[in-house]
């Protein structure tokens, strides 16, 4: 079987993937078992909108799920994907205000590797904090999730397709 050893961590990627596979069919069944909102209001392009957004949801958050808490990003993630189910539910919007930010002059060539952590870090959840051999485990870690992910989703498109 595949495995991965991080941190002393030894994670089953087929099992990852059985998990995810099971948890992600099960969200889409409620999703369509949801069914789209009773409003006439709203044009079939927001519908769409809305239902590609809850697939999103219900990918990451079965990833998360099926890695557990053993991981940051994992972590990270489900603990966004809590406070923005907690936000929905309080429906309250938040004004967000966007900072300019100056960009970096690269005159330094030992600036470049710092440059690709900081990229690094936005892409990976829960990686804001970590020391650079940790980042790159979790990155690691986190493309061969999300690589099974997609595996999953083709699994899926292709026998639905049938």
């Amino acid at each position: 079987m595949t495995s991965i050893t991080t941190s002393g961590v030894t994670l089953n990627i087929k099992s990852c993937r059985t998990k995810f596979a099971h948890r992600f069919v099960r969200s889409l069944l409620q999703i369509r078992n949801h069914g789209p909102p009773s409003s006439s209001s709203s044009s079939e392009e927001k519908l769409i909108q809305r239902r590609r957004q809850r697939i999103k949801i219900a990918a990451y958050s079965s990833m998360a799920h099926a890695v557990g808490p053993r991981m940051n990003w994992s972590r990270a993630l489900l603990f966004k994907l809590r406070n923005r189910a907690c936000r929905h539910r309080k429906k309250k919007r938040v004004v967000v205000i966007r900072r300019r930010t100056k960009k970096a002059s690269r005159s330094s060539q030992g600036s470049v590797p710092v440059d690709q952590a900081k990229k690094l870090r936005r892409l990976v959840p829960g990686a804001k904090s970590m020391d650079l051999c940790s980042l790159l485990e979790e990155t690691a870690h986190y493309i061969t999730c999300l690589s099974t992910q997609i595996k999953v989703m083709q699994a899926l498109a292709d026998h639905l397709s049938k």
